[in-house]
């Protein structure tokens, strides 16, 4: 399969499956993250899945370093006959534009297509959680059409408040905290993806699928009221069939 061991620190270890990005890869990943976690091996703490690769923390005092790349070899070689569980489609409400959205105009124009035009392309798509980082829960979401592609900011904002819809490059994503930030700013969402108290304490994981669903500004402020009183739940959906 070309997967390659890459030592990482005396008790992690990183099974690379390619140098890309690509759902390919990442269904890769995400079958070997499931078998792994299902196989309960003894010593094997924890799973970060990214986009290419799987990192693997472990005990060394409970398992050696030869004795899990062999369990991991063995999962490699029953791939095929996985059956992963669908992936979870969450539906994420957005207020494009305005005070919210304040770099939807400059896309637009980045492009030469309208800011009604960059909201109905962003809001069509159905994107893939590749994986978590920059800052806690946030969700790199791959799959953004090559029509509103948009290069990074090149001097990053210092704050960027939570919730806020985003767009680099061929990537999309909503920052879940405040942060500073370079991404384009299209929108805003109300609903909160990042809790510490929760378990998981982010909304989405890796392989969810994600859709951004248009809301006006008196859909925001009900939304955000029932978020803030604890009385909104997030939808979900089936995933769309491929084109």
């Amino acid at each position: 399969m070309g997967s390659r061991f890459l030592l990482s620190g005396d008790s992690c270890l990183v099974l690379e499956f390619g140098d890309e990005i690509s759902p390919e890869l990442n269904q890769m990943v995400r079958r070997v993250s499931v078998s792994l976690a299902e196989a309960e091996i003894q010593g094997v703490t924890e799973l970060v899945p990214t986009y290419r690769s799987l990192y693997i923390e472990y005990d060394p005092l409970q398992i050696s370093i030869e004795e899990l790349k062999r369990r991991l070899v063995e999962i490699e070689r029953s791939l095929s006959r996985i059956d992963l569980p669908p992936p979870r489609t969450v539906e994420i409400p957005t207020l494009y534009g305005g005070e919210q959205g304040p770099d939807l105009a400059s896309v637009a124009e980045y492009h030469g297509i309208s800011e009604r035009e960059v909201v109905e392309i962003h809001k069509s798509g159905e994107y893939l959680v590749y994986m978590l980082g920059f800052t806690p829960g946030f969700a790199y979401l791959g799959g953004l059409s090559e029509r509103i592609s948009t290069p990074r900011l090149e001097t990053p904002r210092l704050r960027v408040p939570a919730g806020t819809v985003a767009i680099a490059g061929q990537q999309t994503g909503v920052y879940p905290v405040e942060s500073p930030g370079g991404w384009r700013l299209l929108g805003r969402t109300p609903i909160k993806l990042f809790d510490p108290h929760k378990d998981p304490p982010s909304t989405l994981q890796p392989y969810d699928h994600v859709r951004f669903m248009e809301i006006d500004e008196e859909e925001y402020e009900e939304i955000r009221s029932r978020v803030e009183s604890g009385d909104y739940e997030i939808g979900t959906g089936e995933p769309r069939e491929a084109a």
